[in-house]
């Protein structure tokens, strides 16, 4: 078998054995193995293109673009390696997150299923299968996050459900007239049709319905709002896989059409920009104003969402090269902090920041775990995030675009603010109860490890950007000259 096809192989036999043996409790176990597997596996993935190969498999043996086409390229394979990454860490934290009921509703067979759906988008090359893997996360997403079946849960997933709804729709319908006007879906053979037709009004709208469509499910203003409404209210694996990867799919989505199928025209180029800076500092802001630390940390997707979308609205070399590194960066530390929130509201009875307080005297490692993810969010040297925001900075001065550059910078510092406050009511002052509300209430290691680990990757990629800024280089030439892509796909029957 393809070394292509084992990123999603593995998850969907964990998905299965998972619902197999749900009433028995090894479900967990099983799941974490899954995960491990699906890690191991996406390593050699990512050892296999990392000198700028391109692998490329058509199921069935259709020749592409007949058949369904599977690709990894640097951008997927470094995707898929991150979501197997995100996979385990969140896997071991479900040990002790979720209980024996939320199991036994199928939590690990969803969670399972969701990670087949985020490695699909990842490494189809099909527009339509793209769309098939999507509906594979919207289903499994909603069933994650309705397990709790509180009223608060009700209430987020329904904007949850109707805007990805009508993202379907936006993306089917994008799709249609594309498959009109081109006669194909794989993304290789769709550009090198497009690039022998003229500009159209069809293929205008084609480009509006993509930007919609992928913008909702990004999360880019104005179509964000459903995502602080839906990211505070599941169990806190949920929300940890959620922030980690979710967005990021429609991030992806929105690279990779507009590099690998069809360049963004600069009218939509300068819309998408706008919509970026708007992004980062309508979410800044709405951090800043909430008080439960879930919310916060909703509202910082949002705000991060639009440095990645920056990268791509800035359509230069350098410019996407920060938001590859953004997208792998975010992933982790979003992702950790999302865990952290989990232990917070474990040990100290709440989320709400006024009712919380006392970690640092009572937890001080886990006060050092929070600084390192919260710190790398807000661009601090030497994690991860500093590089991430560093080369996106340094692309919009080398284009004289002292806007985007300003705003970055200004959403840097107010990100700040909201991670100290969060360090401030949390960890340093006394909790409202006294000492003993936080007496006896320890850690588990299934919450440590998870925690640990990915704290140190934020540390790893910040000590030692080098590797990875070469490998988002690679890729980011690859996207920006798809021959090799179109090659790898079509075989003989490129042009």
């Amino acid at each position: 078998m393809s070394p292509v096809l084992w990123p999603l192989v593995i998850p969907f036999v964990g998905a299965i054995l998972c619902f197999m043996t749900r009433h028995t409790g090894i479900d967990r176990w099983i799941s974490v193995a899954a995960a491990l597997a699906h890690t191991v596996v996406s390593i050699l993935l990512v050892v296999e293109v990392a000198d700028g190969s391109i692998l490329a498999v058509q199921l069935g043996d259709w020749p592409a673009p007949f058949g369904i086409s599977m690709v990894a390229d640097g951008l997927g394979a470094a995707m898929t390696l991150i979501t197997g990454i995100t996979g385990l860490a969140v896997a071991v934290y479900s040990i002790s997150d979720v209980g024996q009921r939320a199991a036994f509703s199928g939590f690990h067979s969803l969670f399972q299923m969701l990670l087949a759906g985020v490695t699909g988008a990842f490494l189809t090359g099909d527009l339509f299968n793209l769309y098939v893997w999507f509906e594979v996360m919207l289903i499994s997403s909603f069933g994650l996050l309705v397990l709790n079946k509180g009223r608060d849960t009700l209430r987020g997933a329904m904007p949850y459900v109707a805007l990805n709804l009508i993202s379907t729709i936006f993306f089917l319908t994008a799709v249609g007239l594309l498959y009109g006007l081109t006669g194909s879906l794989n993304m290789a053979h769709l550009r090198v049709t497009l690039d022998g037709l003229e500009p159209s009004m069809t293929l205008s709208w084609v480009t509006l319905l993509l930007l919609l469509a992928f913008g909702i499910k990004s999360a880019v203003f104005p179509l964000f709002f459903w995502l602080p409404a839906a990211y505070h209210t599941p169990a806190f694996s949920v929300s940890a896989i959620f922030a980690g990867l979710l967005t990021k799919v429609g991030v992806y989505a929105l690279i990779r059409t507009f590099t690998t199928i069809m360049p963004l025209e600069p009218l939509f180029a300068d819309i998408l920009l706008w919509c970026a800076l708007l992004t980062m500092f309508v979410g800044v802001i709405g951090a800043a104003a909430q008080q439960e630390v879930r919310q916060i940390l909703s509202f910082h997707i949002v705000s991060q969402i639009g440095y990645m979308v920056l990268g791509l609205a800035l359509n230069s070399r350098l410019a996407l090269i920060g938001a590859m590194f953004y997208l792998i960066h975010h992933i982790i530390v979003k992702a950790n902090l999302f865990l952290v929130a989990g232990v917070i509201h474990r040990v100290t009875g709440g989320s709400q920041l006024k009712s919380i307080g006392g970690l640092y005297a009572a937890q001080p490692i886990l006060a050092i775990l929070f600084l390192i993810p919260a710190f790398s969010l807000a661009g601090f040297p030497p994690l991860s995030g500093f590089w991430a925001k560093y080369v996106l900075i340094q692309a919009s001065m080398e284009l004289s675009d002292w806007i985007a550059a300003g705003t970055a910078l200004l959403v840097g510092l107010l990100t700040i603010y909201s991670m100290t406050k969060i360090w401030g009511e949390a960890f340093w002052k006394p909790h409202p109860a006294g000492d003993d509300a936080l007496h006896g209430k320890g850690i588990a290691w299934s919450a440590w490890v998870p925690i640990g680990t990915l704290a140190a990757l934020t540390v790893i990629i910040g000590l030692f950007p080098s590797p990875f800024y070469a490998f988002a280089e690679m890729s980011a030439q690859s996207l920006l000259d798809p021959s090799g892509y179109i090659e790898a796909v079509l075989g003989g029957s490129a042009p």
